[in-house]
This record gives structure tokens, sequence and C-alpha cells, in this order.
């Protein structure tokens, strides 16, 4: 499969709309017309653009009904419904008025284009209010705007901003199974026989194994799964001096949890990677459990199956008492209704979500934050070099990050050291995507010491830690956290 990847957020030119054959209404001044021309997608990418360098963010429900119509026809004709009111995420009961709300969409549909319910409908959640519904007509879209208690109008489908380049595209995506030599000078061997990455001094998590190892604590990770050749993460996940602790793997982008990607087992090693006797590197904590999700296919959210993927991902770890944290180096350049919606439920369960704040190659000179990184309810993390606060050369910046991680040596922009996808495999992995898992797992250590703190307790500990509280920086929050004294 072809995959839409992260490297061209670089369109200048804005965004015009064609007005032919455009009738206005009298009842509602909206122009629309059953004749219009469909957009392209470089017409649709134009507008993408404009919003994102003036507001950060595309609000698909405001957008012209001509732009939004047209990403739902180029997105499998696939349109996301949030319904209720400003707020209303979820419900695991559904009220009179959000279910008349919910059928006054089913209505609009029928009256418009004909369709019945099950002929239109694609998904309904039973938790987040939200429904998929295929359409065809630009008047459906017209109708459903001007419509009460609809919270947004996503083209859920859409994913074709990014370009496409097959030449760079396990790299940009954060796709890789290579197994790597590591420099002697990235790492040092700690009993029983492990390698201890380079940056975990810097955060002084060594010492911090004096007062916590994670034991007892859940992380939930959503990525592309958990290679099933990396025994590490199976059968010897409590191998050397980690012990009594479990590692279990889930798929909902596809049924297997296996990884075909590589990212997603280079962030279980960084979160859990035993604390081994196989001269292979130590995960920040070794005692942790582990719950990894299969959510994506690689770490760009661009299709209806990833994002789908990753909302019943957060729904399933949200629903699990014993998961404390969600690790998500993962994201899209806009927000996604149907994640933002389960993000804000798994929060709503009082876990600790934390998000990479981007990582790409063509557009950090302007584009901040990432979603979800970028929401109240997330925890943002980026990278940084190790000569102070200098930016990682790939990662992003911004007043929405909240911590960041020394990732990449300055002198060799070396990276971070972890167990590779097969079994006595090894290699580098960087940007925002390693940072995210690295704080996951301080916090893992740091929940692991206070069993009973709730997850803003958690939170102002490794704020607490940072380097730069109780001030925040305007592009690196907190700044690198202290794990030691995190957990003192």
């Amino acid at each position: 499969m072809k995959k839409i990847i992260i490297l061209a957020l670089g369109l200048t030119l804005v965004f015009s709309c064609s007005k032919e054959n455009l009738n206005e209404t009298e009842e509602s001044g909206v122009q629309f017309s059953e004749t219009q021309k469909l957009l392209s997608i470089s017409e649709i990418n134009r507008y993408i653009e404009t919003e994102l360098k003036q507001n950060n963010d595309v609000d698909w429900t405001k957008a012209p009904a001509v732009v939004l119509w047209s990403a739902v026809m180029h997105g499998g004709k696939v349109l996301s419904v949030g319904y209720g009111e400003k707020g209303e995420s979820f419900s695991t009961q559904k009220t009179s008025s959000l279910n008349n709300a919910k059928e006054n969409i089913y209505r609009i549909i029928q009256s418009v284009e004909g369709a019945s319910k099950s002929n239109s409908l694609v998904s309904e959640d039973e938790v987040l209010n939200v429904i998929e519904v295929q359409i065809n007509s630009l008047k459906t879209i017209v109708e459903l705007q001007k419509a009460s208690k609809i919270r947004y109008l996503d083209p859920v489908g859409y994913g074709s901003y990014l370009e496409e380049d097959t030449s760079n595209q396990q790299k940009s995506a954060g796709c890789s199974q290579n197994n790597q030599t590591i420099n002697s000078g990235d790492y040092r061997v700690i009993s029983p026989n492990a390698r201890l990455p380079w940056n975990f001094d810097i955060h002084k998590v060594p010492q911090a194994w004096n007062y916590s190892t994670g034991t007892g604590i859940t992380v939930g990770l959503i990525d592309t799964g958990i290679s099933a050749s990396q025994n590490l993460l199976g059968n010897g996940f409590n191998d050397g001096d980690s012990n009594g602790r479990t590692v279990e793997r889930f798929g909902t982008y596809t049924s297997s949890p296996n990884d075909q990607c590589g990212h997603g087992t280079s962030m279980a090693g960084a979160i859990a990677s035993p604390r081994n006797d196989d001269f292979m590197p130590v995960g920040v904590a070794y005692n942790c459990n582990l719950v990894a999700y299969r959510g994506t296919e690689d770490v760009v959210l661009n299709s209806y199956d990833e994002r789908k993927g990753v909302s019943d991902a957060l729904k399933a770890l949200g629903n699990r008492a014993d998961v404390k944290i969600i690790s998500m180096s993962i994201g899209y350049p806009w927000s996604i209704g149907i994640v933002k919606d389960a993000v804000r439920y798994a929060h709503g369960k009082g876990k600790l979500v934390i998000a990479a704040g981007g990582t790409s190659t063509s557009f950090t000179n302007w584009y901040g934050v990432i979603f979800p990184a970028n929401m109240s309810e997330t925890v943002a993390v980026t990278g940084i070099k190790d000569n102070g606060y200098n930016e990682c050369d790939i990662c992003h910046y911004g007043a929405k990050i909240d911590f960041t991680i020394v990732m990449e040596k300055a002198q060799s922009d070396k990276h971070v050291p972890v167990i590779g996808f097969n079994t006595g495999t090894q290699s580098y992995v960087g940007g925002s995507s390693v940072a995210t898992a690295t704080v996951a797992g301080i916090a893992a250590l740091v929940w692991a010491r206070n069993p009973s703190m709730t997850r803003a307790q958690v939170l102002d500990k490794l704020k607490k830690s940072g380097e730069f509280y109780p001030n925040r920086n305007s592009k690196f929050g907190y700044g690198n956290i202290n794990a030691l004294k995190a957990v003192q």
C-alpha cells in the first residue's frame, strides 16, 4: 500500500474557489449547486495550507461547503459527524437530546439524498457522540452546516494533503526494520548485561531506579504494534532483572497486533525493554507492564482505518482500570474529530495521555505542535540536542510543548539506542517520538513510587522536576525532566 507521508507541507498558494454554476438559496444565503464542479485535491490542499498557516488547525465545520464536500468525495465519501452540545464528546448513556440530534442527521441525509439510515450509516459509536455516514450531495453538507447540535463535520477519509513520496516513505513515516551497529560511545553496560542508552544519565534515570523501576504500573502504547520477532517484547519480557510483569498486544487498525513498520517496536523498547542479560538496550521503566495497540500503519494518521483504529485503541485503554499512562508518538497536522473525542474519553477516565509534538523534515520552520499533542488533554513532548536547548533537526516546538528530552547528539547526530525489530538486533531512534516514549517511562517510575496518586499529582511531580519550573519556556515548556527529582 502506498502511504501518504509528511514531507510536503510547503504549499503557499492562497485558496480560491470557483463560483461557477452556484445558486444562492433564499432561505439560508448559502451558495450551492448540485452541478457544482468537484474541487481538485490541489485546490483543497491550498485551502488547508492557508488554514494551517493562519490557525494551526483546520475547522472543517466552518469551511466553505464546496471545500468540505470535495474533501469528503476525495476521502471515500465518508463524513464523520460529531453531534451534541459543545463539550459532549462522549456519553455512556445517550440522552434524549443526543438521540434527537443524531436522528436529525439521518433525517437530513434521507431528505436530501433519499438514502435510508441503513444505507448511509458507516459506523455509529456507542461511547463517543459521533457517527460516520456516506454522502454524495453538496446540499447535504449545506444542510448539516445549518443544523443545530453539530459539534463537527470531518472528512475523516481525506488523507491527500501530505504528498506521496515512495522513495522516502519509510524514513518519513517513521518506519524502519533495519538492524544498526550501536557506537560504543552511545551506551554503557550495566548489570546484569544490559546497555544503558547515553541520554539516560542526562535525565538521571539510573539514579531514579534506586527508588522505582515501574513495578505495578501499566503503560498503554498506541502505535504500529510490536514485532512478533522481538523476543524481549514477548516471551523474554521478564529477562534479566525484569520480573513479574506482563506484556499484551492488540490490533485495532487491523485485527493483527504485529508491527509491520518498526516504529511501535522501537517505542515499546524505549518505554519497557527489560533490564536484560543479552547486551541489548534497556527501557526507562523496565519493570512496568505494557499494553500495546496496533492502531495505525505508521506514524501519520492519514487514512480512515488509522484514525478509527487510534480512536478505538484510546477507548479500549481508557476502559482499563490498570492502565495509568497512554503513550502516542503519532499524529497529524490538523485535528481529527473521532481521535479528539477518544482522547477526551481516555482523559476523562483519569489517564495521563502523552503525545509527540511532531517530527518532520520540511515544515518545522513554520508549523507548531501537531495533533493530538496540541490538545489541552494531552502532555506534549519534543526532543532537543545535548548541547543546551538547541532544537532537534526535525522536531517541532511551540507554546503547547510541556517537556523536552535530550535525544540527539550535536556532534554526531546520533540518537537513542533501542532494541531492534528482530531478536538480537538494535537500532537508533530519534525525533519527538522517542522523547515521548521516554517521558511515558519516567511517568511510570513516578506513579510506581506513588501508586495512590492521581494523574494531576503525577503530572505536578513531572512539572516540578522540569529544568524551567516554575516557569514555562515559549518553545520548550518546563524543559528537561530530572527523573531522580520526579520520583523523590
